[in-house]
């Protein structure tokens, strides 16, 4: 039974959209479940997640339900919450028994650590990305990657950093090659991660040693990080937090029921799961040369298709491939991935659901769209070979043909063994990663074990 630490209290702080809300509230999980008072700070209304070990509490941002875009979004959060972080922190500290200790923020949020001087707490930044990103933006910001990037003599570059695999351009995290601009605001808070990261009390990222340990081992001589994932629900992985079976937060209301009867009806590893995460959407060429490749297959398959994206479907699709596929607006992605009839997942490769594929052992086939998503594909088929990529034609598109070779590559090719035995390797050293003594455990221990020894 881990001590109580209940006059410790730790503030987590994370940037309001599920793919960060996620892992930060796991990670506050599992520092509960060490005996420390945990809250998470939330600054959206209609993500208020659930969890009985953790303490919420909401700061107001109604400014940004009127904003017409992403970057109106960010400059406008930036302009209005360090204010509103900073009065609930002066006035929890002066109303509490025992005032908090710790400010862990999300890293694109480096302004709170300021706040978090300000009112003697000591700041973490906690990183939602693996390191790979992560050293590919340093590299970027301290200029020994160069963009635009030029190869006269091969026609394509390569890049080679420290403790990495050689990189193209493909491969390299979209808005690094970025020339049209597009996000600026989202492109500033990126970059942004890297200014004052050095000056935290701790820096924490959720990725485990053994996923990157060349990478890791090059950070660590630079910097005192420390890795605390795979940040999933303990009971994919090592089942000692009692009900975190969940992450307490769906952004929308998925259709269990109808997704796991109809697995339960088919064989093992027999369907394909697709699904392209909560914010990214294809194109109508796109989406009608992926429709039509997972019908090339004749495969059974999942598809998450979010009710904006469903016009894009062509005409009669659903009803032509009811007896092989499943459309659904949203699923409960864990309860998918660890099913019996799952063979592989066709995936965008955002970090959170490359991770939990990883820990659950799911072949995957890596189809990114934009920011980490290129670099962790690379990684998936070339590093931890646990998947394959689709490769784009000259127009940059993933026709159809390429779609059903893939998939049948991955089901029933010469590398499905291989991808699968490495699959199961990376299912097993994410679970030692978070079991006691094992990596992630060992450093979120030590972070409990030094903010509560005075």
């Amino acid at each position: 039974m881990e001590q109580k630490h209940e006059e410790t209290h730790v503030l987590v702080f994370p940037f309001p959209i599920q793919g960060h809300i996620n892992p930060m509230l796991q990670f506050s999980k599992r520092l509960a479940s060490k005996g420390l008072r945990v809250t998470l700070i939330s600054t959206s209304k209609t993500m208020q997640p659930s969890a009985s070990s953790i303490n919420f509490h909401s700061i107001d941002f109604h400014e940004g339900d009127a904003v017409a875009n992403v970057d109106e979004y960010l400059e406008l959060y930036e302009l209005v919450i360090p204010k509103r972080l900073a009065q609930f922190i002066e006035e929890y500290q002066i109303c509490s028994q025992h005032g908090a200790k710790v400010l862990v923020y999300d890293s694109g949020m480096t302004w709170a650590l300021d706040v978090a001087k300000q009112y003697g707490l000591q700041g973490a930044s906690f990183f939602t990305q693996c390191w790979a990103v992560n050293a590919i933006f340093i590299h970027l910001k301290e200029g020994s990657l160069r963009v635009p990037l030029e190869d006269e003599n091969k026609g394509n570059v390569v890049v080679s950093l420290p403790s990495m695999p050689e990189l193209g351009m493909s491969d390299l995290p979209s808005f690094v090659s970025d020339k049209s601009g597009s996000y600026p605001s989202l492109w500033k808070l990126i970059r942004s991660q890297f200014s004052n990261f050095h000056e935290a009390d701790w820096v924490f990222c959720n990725t485990y040693d053994k996923l990157e340990h060349e990478i890791i081992k090059w950070m660590r001589s630079k910097w005192p990080i420390k890795t605390v994932g795979p940040t999933i629900p303990s009971m994919y992985l090592d089942k000692r937090l009692e009900d975190d079976n969940d992450y307490g937060l769906h952004l929308f209301k998925p259709d269990t029921d109808l997704c796991l009867n109809w697995l339960n009806s088919k064989e093992a590893s027999s369907v394909v799961y697709v699904s392209f995460g909560s914010i990214a959407g294809l194109t109508e060429e796109q989406m009608v040369e992926l429709a039509m490749g997972l019908k090339l297959t004749n495969k059974n398959f999942v598809w998450v298709v979010r009710e904006t994206e469903q016009n894009k479907l062509p005409s009669n699709f659903m009803e032509e491939t009811a007896e092989k596929g499943l459309v659904v607006s949203w699923s409960p992605q864990l309860d998918v991935l660890a099913h019996r009839a799952v063979g592989c997942f066709m995936t965008h490769c955002g970090w959170n659901s490359t991770l939990e594929a990883l820990s659950l052992g799911v072949p995957m086939i890596a189809m990114p769209q934009w920011t980490d998503q290129p670099t962790n594909a690379k990684f998936v088929a070339d590093v931890w070979k646990v998947g394959i990529r689709v490769k784009k034609d000259e127009k940059g598109m993933m026709r159809k043909e390429e779609i059903e070779r893939c998939v049948r590559e991955i089901m029933e090719g010469e590398k499905s063994l291989d991808i699968k035995r490495n699959s199961e390797k990376w299912k097993n050293l994410a679970k030692d990663a978070v079991d006691e003594g094992g990596s992630s455990d060992k450093n979120i221990q030590e972070f409990v074990a030094d903010i509560t020894r005075n």
